[in-house]
């Protein structure tokens, strides 16, 4: 494996540690890389409609290095391992230690099949992994298989996590809220305390990839669901995160006292990941590259404005006149343009683009109506 100067790459990844969480025009806070779209499951919802087999123009090992170096050019966001199944890859363990040494903070995303065994938990561990995150949809085996497609993928889950707790790895639960769970989701507190998840990140249907064939909850039900959350998030023992919902920003603000967003956003975070005050949203403190090297503002938003392999990334976040509109409150459109929150939400771009075709609409998931809109 080449040598990239890692204890200089390190000591300016952690001087400059701050920059992801303050000037989102110049670096994101969050970082996904899709490195594989391989994946054994077939999940209805899913954004990049996996395949069984790795796909023959995936970024090569070497290619993977470079771009991890161009990574550390924005100071040390949290990059995110996923696809796909990213534990498909055989060379996942070599880009992981690669990119902690260079000073990024490293998550990953595997798949509940056989591959992640205790013994790869801790090769991930060894390697720099701070945090996994998997995904389990409903409180019963029966509706999260049939959402998965998956026998037994429910029961293999739970045992991943716990596998995870006991060998010390930092776990979070993803749950993905649409017309199938909603009804359920207070009886997964129960699940997430039992693995000892350290974080539940609840997302939010954005309706793309296999994600099409399902309804998104009303713009009520948001409402309800997030204002739930912002309480759990208050008195709960671990982390709560809304994820495609940056209204749960505007709520905190209309709870709040002051009317402003407190610090944090209304989250109580303790994962030592140095979270952002500001909204992360797409293409504002987040960048997505595919498995085939095109850049593009998050994985919900697939609008493709470069490749890693004739293009610079870094110079492709911080000048592409689309990243640049995304972080540009004043651009946006429809009641989000007019909202007073706009700054502090600004809307779900991915969901916008996926309903209307314009990323810079109104995010049709959000209830509130602006004074004097009609």
């Amino acid at each position: 494996m080449p040598d990239t100067g890692v204890t200089a790459v390190r000591e300016r990844g952690e001087r400059n540690r701050w920059l992801a969480g303050v000037d989102f025009d110049r670096a994101p806070f969050t970082i996904a890389w899709e490195v594989t779209r391989a994946c054994a499951f077939s999940c209805v919802h899913c954004r990049a409609d996996a395949q069984h087999r790795r796909a023959p123009g995936e970024l090569t090992t070497e290619e993977g290095y470079a771009l991890i170096d161009r990574f550390a050019e924005f100071g040390s966001p949290i990059l995110v391992f996923t696809g796909g199944d990213p534990m498909m890859r055989k060379d996942l363990f070599d880009l992981i230690a690669y990119a902690d040494r260079a000073g990024l903070r490293c998550s990953l995303t595997p798949t509940a099949t056989a591959l992640p065994t205790v013994a790869r938990l801790r090769r991930a561990q060894e390697a720099g992994v701070r945090r996994i995150a998997l995904s389990l949809d409903a409180p019963t085996p029966e509706v999260h298989d049939d959402f998965r497609k998956v026998r037994g993928s429910w029961e293999r889950t739970m045992t991943i996590l716990r596998n995870a707790h006991e060998i010390g790895l930092s776990a979070q639960i993803n749950t993905t809220v649409t017309t199938h769970n909603v009804d359920v989701l207070e009886e997964m507190v129960t699940f997430v305390r039992e693995v000892g998840a350290v974080q539940w990140s609840v997302f939010f249907l954005v309706p793309m990839g296999r994600g099409q064939e399902l309804s998104m909850i009303s713009p009520e039900q948001h409402e309800r669901v997030l204002t739930w959350l912002h309480d759990l998030s208050l008195a709960g023992d671990f982390d709560v995160k809304a994820t495609a919902a940056p209204m749960y920003r505007r709520i905190v603000a209309q709870r709040s006292r002051a009317g402003a967003v407190p610090d944090g956003a209304g989250f109580a975070f303790h994962d030592g990941l140095d979270r952002p005050v500001q909204g992360v949203n797409d293409g504002r403190g987040f960048l997505f590259v595919s498995h085939l090297g095109d850049i593009t503002p998050s994985g919900f938003l697939p609008i493709v404005t470069g490749n890693v392999r004739t293009d610079d990334v870094v110079e492709v976040y911080r000048d592409h006149p689309l990243f640049r509109d995304l972080r540009d409150a004043s651009k946006l459109t429809g009641k989000c343009g007019a909202c007073e929150f706009r700054e502090v939400c600004g809307g779900q771009r991915g969901r916008a683009y996926a309903v209307t075709g314009d990323p810079l609409a109104s995010d049709p998931a959000c209830a509130y109506v602006p004074p004097g809109w009609s």
